[in-house]
């Protein structure tokens, strides 16, 4: 596990962040705008931002743990099931949540569903992944959802895109190839599960513009999540034989992971909604950091011969694309 301590009384005391920022916007950057930081509102977004990456990593650590006894397709059917309770909760705070079904009607219902089964697809991928490789390597080549989503883009809704971004594109895709080493004596098939993740994320994502925006989150993430229960159940119950759980320590770590990937998407869509997706999105590569911190300090996974040089291709695409 990871432990961080800090001087409270400094970290806290927002007008020292704002002085810092201040001093820090006199110097240039290409990619990040670090006066922007300075805004209070976009400062408390990139914390439920890196809260919500935590959260993933923890629930990547209980998956990589309970992969010893239960296969990917029953944890991505606990996870589901499990993780309703946060999208309950959440209804519960925003004050949506009802006890009459024509209150969570909508238009778009089968398109509604389709993203759950697509978010279904994308977790066995991703759990299947964690149990196979470095927590790291998932982490980095679970980045290139940001090409994806652009290239999804330009075939669903014939989206411009210019030069710059082409290039990302390219650059994100060679970065991708250094990464898996396709035709090496290090290639393995499990590294094309986090791209098929990545994949299924970033269709999830590119298909809420189809949306009407007067549906809110909180009933768009109770009709994924309900989908998603149902397309693991229906993933699972087509291709194993499910595993008893094994005594109340399994049983605690099976809530508590469902609870981390649950309040991990709550704490990215509160993220998005409090500030532009281009002042937040760069702090995301956090998670390829954490990631290999924490693969490092819990299961001694230290694959810097894996991700570089590939790594710096497909963070650079990624900042290109915001």
């Amino acid at each position: 596990m990871r432990f961080v301590y800090v001087e409270l009384s400094i970290l806290l005391n927002f007008k020292n962040l704002k002085k810092l920022f201040a001093f820090l916007s006199q110097f240039q950057c290409t990619y990040l705008d670090i006066s922007n930081l300075a805004n209070e509102r976009t400062f408390k977004a990139i914390t439920w931002l890196l809260f919500s990456i935590i959260c993933f990593d923890l629930m990547a650590v209980h998956i990589r743990y309970l992969s010893i006894t239960y296969t990917p397709e029953e944890l991505s059917f606990y996870r589901n099931t499990l993780g309703l309770i946060p999208s309950i909760l959440l209804l519960y705070f925003t004050a949506e949540l009802s006890f009459k079904l024509q209150d969570y009607k909508i238009k778009q219902w089968k398109l509604a569903f389709f993203r759950g089964f697509i978010v279904a697809l994308a977790q066995l991928l991703f759990y299947t992944a964690i149990s196979k490789l470095e927590l790291a390597t998932v982490a980095t080549l679970g980045q290139t959802g940001p090409i994806f989503i652009v290239i999804l883009a330009i075939v669903l809704y014939k989206e411009y895109v210019g030069v710059w971004r082409w290039a990302a594109i390219f650059i994100g895709f060679l970065g991708t190839v250094l990464v898996i080493r396709p035709g090496s004596d290090i290639f393995t098939w499990n590294s094309i599960l986090p791209i098929g993740a990545s994949f299924c994320y970033a269709l999830s994502i590119v298909t809420l513009r189809s949306f009407k925006k007067e549906i809110s989150n909180s009933i768009l993430y109770l009709y994924s999540a309900t989908a998603a229960a149902l397309g693991a159940g229906l993933y699972a119950s087509l291709s194993i034989t499910f595993t008893p759980i094994q005594n109340y320590s399994d049983a605690i770590l099976l809530l508590s992971m469902s609870f981390c990937g649950g309040f991990g998407v709550v704490c990215l869509m509160i993220a998005y909604r409090a500030a532009e997706a281009s002042a937040i999105a760069p702090f995301n590569y956090f998670g390829i950091v954490s990631a290999f911190v924490l693969g490092w300090v819990v299961f001694g996974e230290f694959p810097l011969d894996t991700l570089f040089p590939g790594v710096l291709f497909i963070v650079t695409a990624g900042l290109v694309i915001i």
